[in-house]
């Protein structure tokens, strides 16, 4: 069902009186904003970093660590957030006065060695190819949950540091510092920093606490804003929440992409994805430029995508995004096939459809590396939670899986939940509200669907099952144009801030399949102008007349820019109201 989003008209007249354009002021309001100052760029207005728990203890070390030339491993996690935040680490740790060679990095394999800081990465770290024996290990989008690996690492003479985003459990890892904003007792206000994020803050903080120990000292004047294009990145591709704080981040790197100012391995993505710096937005960074990244740790090794961020030469980055681009082609045939079988079972599934609240789905021969995308596929056409198994790589007789939620279910405290219930069933898990992992023993699978559907009936309020595509209402003829193409894409969209979906009922003048899989139409709204508009992977013919849900794009034709409509829905109009 077609569904418009409710508008504040308190807030929208805050905005309106403010300046605010009528459309965009109507799109804030009905997301929450109602002061035009919440969506300034300035970012002086960032969160400040001193109210995050354990960041000055951890400033305070590096800098130490920096000053007697102690060698740095930064362990990394295997998607976008963890490859970002690798190379914002290495980037900024180099700015603020490491040594050539002092800091480098290590990935763990995602089908050897589990997620975080387990003991066979510290094994690995342990004798690091150039490296040799580190003196720190610091942990990016990983270790809050690592208790047996920071313990490992401790035994072997290394010092550990955490940055985490993702939640702890009820003890935490006995490391020299952590800097998580969900760890207990942390005061900072933007819990949903991607680790990107927060490790990006802690650089904040060492540069503040050198340029207190050498205030005329180059580390004082590190500009570190360069980071941000990276910055951004991750936090997009890992799907938190936009909230004020992410949307300020995300704001300030698209403005360095769009000027030109990324570092060469994000030019280079964008431009082997055929996306144009120069307008690039939230989708841009989301669905193509991540996804590459993504495919490496998905099929082979994330540092590939690492080293593509880290190169500082045009045509190494080049090289780099281009086999990342292959990858992300060999992964998008595997995730194909996998979302093929995973439809073809919710058949099959007891109660399958809107009896269920949850899916779980496992066939053998999945790829370890893809089940997170077909978790989220299936998500998408369900609206249901929805968790992906395969057989792990390293030991068949375990499960590793991967969810992806909806609103109002918060999968890692579902897990929580479950773990609770039935100690031991899950051997590892973690994540966050709308993203989690988990491993469990192959022959328990049927008892974890069946208490992470408990799980979810007791979490989960019925409302948030309801099929509702959720809109911004209509717009008139005269207001679809350019300029609004152009105001919608100069603001920051994305998970927890939805880009604009508008709908209204239309005459179909015209259909015709192009391509032979997608729809073209012309769309005409009372006695408005004709509208081109696209339905992509669509081939069933529209109704007429029929209530359609739509985004506005850009489309550019032989050096002529016009609007189009891309359908996103479709329903049957409601019949007119006869009159007697």
């Amino acid at each position: 069902m077609i569904a418009i989003r409710e508008v504040s008209p308190i807030a929208l007249a805050r905005l309106l009186q403010a300046g605010v354009p009528a459309v965009i002021a109507r799109l804030l309001a009905a997301r929450g904003i109602d002061d035009a100052a919440q969506m300034s760029r300035d970012l002086a207005r960032l969160a400040p970093p001193d109210t995050m728990k354990g960041i000055d203890a951890a400033a305070r070390l590096l800098a130490d660590a920096l000053a007697r030339g102690e060698r740095l491993c930064i362990v990394a996690d295997y998607d976008c957030d963890g490859a970002t935040a690798c190379a914002v680490a290495i980037r900024g740790l180099r700015a603020l006065g490491a040594a050539p060679g002092q800091v480098d990095f290590l990935v763990p394999n995602r089908f050897e060695h589990g997620y975080g800081l387990t003991e066979p990465v510290v094994a690995l770290a342990a004798r690091h190819p150039r490296l040799g024996h580190p003196d720190w290990l610091i942990t990016v989008d990983s270790g809050i949950a690592s208790h047996d690996g920071v313990a490992a690492a401790r035994a072997a003479g290394m010092r550990v540091i955490v940055t985490d985003h993702h939640l702890p459990a009820a003890t935490l890892p006995q490391a020299d510092a952590i800097v998580d904003p969900n760890q207990p007792g942390c005061a900072f206000p933007s819990k949903n920093l991607a680790g990107v994020g927060v490790m990006f803050y802690l650089l904040l903080a060492l540069r503040a606490e050198l340029r207190r120990r050498d205030p005329a000292g180059p580390a004082a004047r590190a500009p570190l804003q360069r980071l941000l294009d990276l910055v951004a990145l991750g936090t997009v591709a890992d799907l938190v929440r936009l909230d004020a704080n992410n949307r300020l981040l995300v704001a300030a790197g698209l403005q360095r992409i769009r000027a030109g100012a990324a570092c060469p391995g994000v030019r280079a993505l964008l431009r082997v994805a055929g996306r144009d710096e120069r307008r690039a937005g939230s989708n841009d960074l989301g669905f193509a430029v991540g996804p590459r990244i993504n495919a490496a740790g998905r099929l082979a090794d994330i540092s590939l995508g690492i080293e593509c961020l880290l190169a500082d030469d045009a045509a190494r980055a080049a090289e780099l995004a281009a086999a990342l681009d292959a990858m992300n082609r060999e992964r998008r045939g595997i995730e194909g096939a996998m979302r093929d079988e995973a439809i073809a079972a919710l058949d099959a599934l007891p109660e399958a459809g809107t009896g269920r609240k949850s899916v779980v789905l496992h066939r053998e021969g999945w790829h370890e590396g893809v089940i997170g995308l077909v978790a989220s596929r299936v998500k998408e056409r369900v609206n249901r939670p929805t968790f992906a198994l395969a057989a792990s790589a390293s030991d068949p007789a375990l499960l590793r899986g991967s969810g992806r939620s909806i609103a109002g279910v918060h999968l890692r405290d579902v897990l929580d939940l479950v773990d609770k219930r039935a100690p031991g069933l899950l051997l590892r898990f973690g994540g966050h509200a709308m993203a989690a992992g988990l491993t469990l023993p192959a022959a328990r699978l049927e008892e974890f669907a069946s208490l992470l559907e408990q799980a979810v009936d007791e979490f989960a309020d019925p409302a948030c099952f309801a099929p509702a595509l959720l809109t911004d209402g209509p717009l008139g003829p005269d207001e679809i144009d350019l300029a609004l193409v152009d105001a919608i894409e100069a603001e920051v969209w994305g998970q927890g801030f939805a880009a604009p979906l508008f709908c209204d009922e239309f005459v179909v003048a015209r259909q015709s399949i192009v391509a032979g899989r997608h729809l073209k139409a012309q769309l005409r709204a009372g006695a408005g102008r004709a509208l081109e508009a696209i339905a992509f992977g669509r081939v069933e013919p529209l109704p007429s007349p029929a209530r359609v849900a739509y985004r506005l794009i850009r489309d550019e034709y032989q050096g002529l820019a016009s609007v189009r409509l891309v359908i996103e829905a479709v329903e049957p109009a409601a019949p007119a109201a006869r009159v007697e």
